[in-house]
């Protein structure tokens, strides 16, 4: 009850609306039987003003994509004055750039595939020699394994370019890693985050597609991955290190490759991880013994507004 009246948003507007839906579901469900006030609101359903006469105490941000995993939907809920959890704007905004990503990441010394901004047609042509076949090109502003194609063959390159255009006006380009797909839940903030134990995913005919994570039973996870305990605390080290880099908070979701060589990739950050009964985070969660219920309320606890507002800066002053 010291949570107040909770919004739990979901669904929204982007091309991931039904995984959000899911999400959301689940999360609300979960908050409930923890005995939290718990509302759902769908923002592709209902605007700010309605989200405003609410009057939430604080918000679970289930959604995933664009206006919800963006820093869209969290920027006017800093205009609204309204707690919400995970990450502030800019960061969501940075770690749903693939490209900024993995600039940053570059900046910063951690491992993640070599890459090129591809803008036209024209730039494939330099691709098979940069960055050797085969390779993967990605819409940088999807999730799920939307607006994404593996290449084999160079006469492959324009039909795939075709496929991932329209959902972004740029395409990232990226070294394809062939080996053991991994991914890596964070929870916390600054020095205080900490990574939950590795998970390892073996998608049937190794492809972990929309499909293989949401609806196919056939996918494999193994919590925790089989990992020397060395290489998984560097994996674990490697996924906390991203996550602040970029500033996240409250929770995300490393995905990394994990080579031939036994050498992790870094490939990507969501900052609003799926929370369905497919989902990695809640299985990671129960890993570590803590229950869904419990995991959602954590983040929830962590729920606030990260601008500071005027006149808490004068307060804090006096």
């Amino acid at each position: 009850m010291t949570l107040g009246k909770v919004g739990v948003l979901y669904g929204g507007r982007s091309a991931e609306r039904e995984v959000s839906l899911m999400s959301g579901q689940a999360v609300y469900e979960a908050l409930i039987s923890e005995g939290v006030n718990a509302h759902l609101f769908d923002t592709g359903q209902h605007g700010l003003g309605e989200l405003a006469a609410q009057q939430f105490d604080r918000v679970f941000v289930a959604l995933h994509g664009r206006y919800g995993e963006d820093g869209t939907i969290q920027g006017a809920l800093e205009l609204l004055g309204i707690p919400y959890t995970g990450s502030g704007h800019l960061a969501s905004a940075v770690a749903m750039d693939k490209i900024m990503t993995k600039r940053l990441w570059q900046q910063a010394g951690l491992p993640t595939p070599d890459y090129r901004v591809v803008f036209n047609e024209q730039d494939l042509l330099d691709l098979p020699q940069a960055l050797s076949l085969p390779l993967i090109l990605k819409a940088p502003n999807e999730g799920s394994t939307i607006g994404l194609c593996k290449v084999t063959a160079s006469d492959q390159l324009s039909e795939a370019y075709r496929q991932v255009s329209p959902y972004d006006s740029v395409i990232l380009a990226e070294k394809f890693i062939t080996g053991r797909e991994l991914t890596v839940a964070v929870l916390g903030k600054g020095l205080g985050a900490a990574a939950l134990p590795i998970i390892e995913i073996i998608a049937p005919g190794g492809s972990y597609d929309y499909q293989s994570k949401y609806f196919s039973d056939e996918t494999q996870y193994l919590c925790p991955a089989s990992l020397p305990n060395a290489l998984s605390d560097q994996i674990s080290e490697i996924a906390v290190r991203a996550y602040r880099v970029l500033g996240c908070e409250g929770w995300a979701r490393a995905d990394v490759m994990l080579d031939a060589d036994m050498r992790p990739w870094l490939l990507e950050m969501n900052t609003s991880p799926g929370m369905t009964g497919h989902s990695l985070v809640p299985m990671a969660a129960k890993a570590a013994g803590m229950s869904f219920g419990e995991l959602c309320v954590k983040i929830l606890s962590q729920a606030r507004c990260k601008v500071l507002q005027p006149h808490l800066v004068s307060q804090a002053q006096e």
